[in-house]
């Protein structure tokens, strides 16, 4: 987009849209505003480093939208191309300085850059606590180029203990300096963390039984109605203001009670539930319509009991499961399900389920039935068949139609009848009558 000027009021009429664009000056050339999807906003200076057509054309960042005005940007901009008329390469320059900075300073634009950019909340959250956790108290003061494969090998070696935990490190200072390399920050092909063998990873996946299923639902009805009880710890200095007996019981509400059934009738993720809002409710089809999600934009099919739920639930706000300020005009989701859940959990004597496991458990229950992988991983909303992969341990409907058809053709082939070769999951051999 060209041939406006860039100024306060154009900044704050511009929009996002499905990719990124530019915006450039009709007074100075070079000078520009860069629009990512996500709406993040910076102001940038366009160059060609040399002379001629065949100069490459390089481009610098002057500031964040927000941090520094339009006219600011446009005197950062006149001293870039100024520089450049005389001969400079800023960006080159600005390149070899990041060369020198720290692996801190590398993190934070990497974060600003290309996870706040470019990832959802939870990924974002996530490449945070790894790096101010564990890599940058181990590497931060360093220079980026100095850190080592041994170095990175080493710390993975120091945490075999927390074997996910360690693999995930990997793979997050694997990605920052690939960020790094394509930013020319770094020479392409430099990454410590290429080449270490991660440690296997043992699935945590846990099904519920049918007689589980029962205790659950057992614990969710009496949290719900009369409470579960609890005991006190005589032993702390507080035991003795501990309520009486008949008043220690934790009561959940109908919203947490909801979300724990939701959770397993639907095989849902839990923010996917925690963050559903009414108005992606349509219980005429039976069906959730999330905007958005782990895997993008998908639906949900509601059966019978929990559409059942949602038709019972009262609307405290826009939220299906209110949080704290339902109906506020800043209503926020409820955080998270853990407190209902650990007392639910422990009543029912789930030892070490995990709420995600009622997804697992929802899945297990159709791949027990033969309703086949890939039905299970539409219900899902899987993306990849390899995800739906780890339930087919459980589809045994084809193995057996396919055992059965072999002990037909070889009973048939001894010239035997089924139900007299096999009665009740036994070999029966034939009895000799004595005389």
């Amino acid at each position: 987009m060209e041939g406006k000027r860039i100024t306060k009021r154009l900044v704050d009429s511009l929009r996002p849209a499905a990719s990124e664009y530019f915006v450039w000056d009709s007074k100075l050339a070079g000078f520009g505003l860069r629009v990512q999807p996500t709406g993040v906003m910076t102001y940038v200076a366009k160059y060609r480093a040399g002379s001629g057509r065949s100069a490459p054309t390089r481009r610098v960042t002057l500031g964040w939208v927000g941090v520094i005005t339009p006219d600011e940007a446009e005197k950062l901009a006149k001293r870039v191309l100024g520089a450049v008329a005389h001969g400079a390469d800023p960006a080159a320059a600005k390149a070899a300085d990041r060369r020198g900075s720290t692996l801190t300073d590398l993190a934070d634009l990497f974060l600003a850059d290309h996870i706040q950019a470019k990832r959802k909340p939870a990924t974002a959250d996530h490449y945070r606590h790894i790096l101010a956790k564990v890599v940058l108290p181990e590497f931060g003061s360093r220079k980026a180029d100095k850190v080592s494969t041994a170095d990175v090998a080493r710390l993975h070696a120091r945490m075999r203990d927390r074997p996910y935990l360690a693999n995930r490190v990997v793979a997050v200072v694997g990605s920052l300096y690939s960020f790094a390399a394509r930013r020319r920050l770094l020479p392409v092909g430099f990454n410590p963390a290429r080449g270490i063998d991660k440690y296997p990873e043992r699935g945590r996946e846990r099904f519920l039984t049918a007689t589980e299923l029962t205790r659950l639902g057992d614990a969710i009805r009496e949290a719900e109605t009369t409470g579960i009880p609890w005991e006190i710890d005589a032993a702390k200095p507080t035991a003795k203001h501990a309520p009486k007996r008949q008043n220690r019981r934790t009561v959940i509400g109908p919203h947490a009670a909801a979300a724990i059934r939701l959770l397993i009738l639907t095989g849902a993720r839990l923010r996917e539930i925690l963050h559903l809002r009414w108005e992606h409710v349509d219980l005429g089809r039976g069906l959730l319509f999330l905007p958005d999600s782990k895997t993008g934009k998908k639906a949900i099919i509601l059966n019978a009991p929990a559409m059942a739920v949602l038709a019972d639930l009262i609307r405290a706000g826009e939220y299906v499961i209110a949080g704290q300020n339902a109906g506020a005009s800043d209503e926020k989701p409820r955080a998270d399900l853990n407190r209902p859940w650990r007392a639910v959990s422990k009543r029912a004597g789930l030892e070490g389920v995990r709420i995600h496991d009622l997804r697992h458990t929802h899945a297990s229950i159709g791949a027990g039935a033969g309703l086949g992988l890939p039905i299970i991983g539409k219900l899902l909303g899987h993306t990849k068949a390899s995800t739906t992969q780890r339930y087919a341990h459980l589809d045994t409907d084809p193995l057996r139609r396919a055992s059965e058809h072999i002990g037909r053709r070889l009973v048939a082939a001894m010239g035997g009848q089924p139900s007299k070769i096999v009665r009740g999951g036994a070999t029966l051999r034939p009895r000799r009558r004595t005389r």
